[in-house]
């Protein structure tokens, strides 16, 4: 009867933990499609937001008479900007510093191969000879800055802020100067919204982008330890994919409605801003932590910028030839990440 007893114990024991992992299981399961659901809801609210944000924005600088070159150089660029700045902030604060840097140094390199790549398979895309001449190279020369400065002591700390906001003042002074001289006779567009529904417009698209980067990181980071990614993974893919959404839209509608011929120029003053402005002020608000893994990713997002002017240098557009090497160029990063 003891024999019998402790064989029964021992089969309901057994049971017992098995039901309990097949629960816990179930329950980690649950807790991972919740948490892509919330990365999905956190990406929305980064494009709705930043919408929201550019629109009431820029219409409340139309109302006071600011004219719309300043508005689209400033607050308009900037709102593109938005989801990157609100993501990096948020990680860097959250002590996420893979998902923060990740993100930038995603964001610009899949603009570049992706975005790029699907514009340029669609459709010839043409390059205005400033972008070729001033704005690539610019690009180039501050991602090897960005580099420099968080390789050098392991974080892009205040003084390196100061100097990337020096520097994305500079590039704003430029694009001023140089949509002023093409541009003398521009007139804004009528805004017949009252000023107060602006506001609202402004301030609720502000709170839903940074609720949303709260949600994206805070989703990412749990994925990442939940399957085993590291939060350099996530931010240089899944994140820098959600935060560039806008930007892929925008490119690859305008191919396809034949308006391309702005599309390089847009990507490469997205990735400028990324650095300069998004990385910039997150250096200036905390020290943003540069992990010496990120040398590899700040040489390819190099290398993709140089590709990008290669192909475009002497045809001055970019063909579907090069747009397929950079597709092939990024999945075998993609590759290479995943190996990581």
């Amino acid at each position: 009867m003891g024999i019998e007893k402790y064989i029964l114990y021992r089969f309901f024991a057994v049971f017992v933990v098995e039901y309990n992992q097949n629960i816990n299981f179930k329950e980690e399961i649950m807790e991972l499609i919740l948490q892509v659901v919330l990365l999905v809801v956190g990406f929305t609210m980064l494009v709705k937001g930043a919408d929201w944000f550019v629109e009431g924005a820029a219409g409340i600088a139309v109302k006071f008479g600011i004219p719309q070159l300043v508005v689209g150089l400033t607050i308009v660029a900037m709102g593109t900007s938005a989801p990157e700045a609100a993501v990096s902030i948020t990680g860097a604060m959250n002590g996420a510093a893979d998902i923060a840097v990740g993100n930038v140094l995603g964001s610009n390199i899949l603009n570049i191969l992706i975005i790029l790549g699907l514009t340029g398979f669609i459709t010839n895309v043409a390059i205005q000879k400033s972008t070729l001449m001033v704005e690539m190279p610019f690009m180039l020369v501050i991602t090897v800055i960005f580099a420099f400065l968080g390789l050098n002591d392991g974080n892009v700390g205040f003084f390196d802020g100061v100097i990337l906001w020096v520097l994305f003042i500079v590039y704003l002074a430029y694009l001023f100067v140089l949509a002023k001289k093409g541009n003398q006779e521009e007139e804004n567009e009528p805004e017949n919204r009252p000023v107060w529904k602006l506001i609202l417009l402004g301030v609720v698209g502000a709170v839903i982008v940074v609720w949303g980067a709260d949600i994206t990181v805070d989703a990412a980071t749990t994925i990442a330890a939940a399957v085993g990614l590291s939060e350099r993974f996530i931010g240089l893919t899944i994140v820098a994919l959600g935060t560039s959404l806008p930007e892929l839209v925008t490119s690859v509608t305008a191919a396809r409605k034949g308006n391309s011929d702005i599309a390089i120029g847009n990507i490469v003053g997205s990735n400028i801003f990324n650095i300069l402005f998004v990385i910039g002020t997150s250096s200036l608000i905390i020290p943003v932590i540069y992990e010496a893994t990120f040398l590899v990713d700040a040489i390819v997002a190099l290398l993709a910028g140089v590709l990008l002017w290669v192909s475009t240098v002497r045809k001055k557009m970019l063909t579907r030839p090069w747009a397929i090497v950079m597709l092939v160029g990024y999945a075998a990063y993609f590759v290479y990440l995943i190996m990581q």
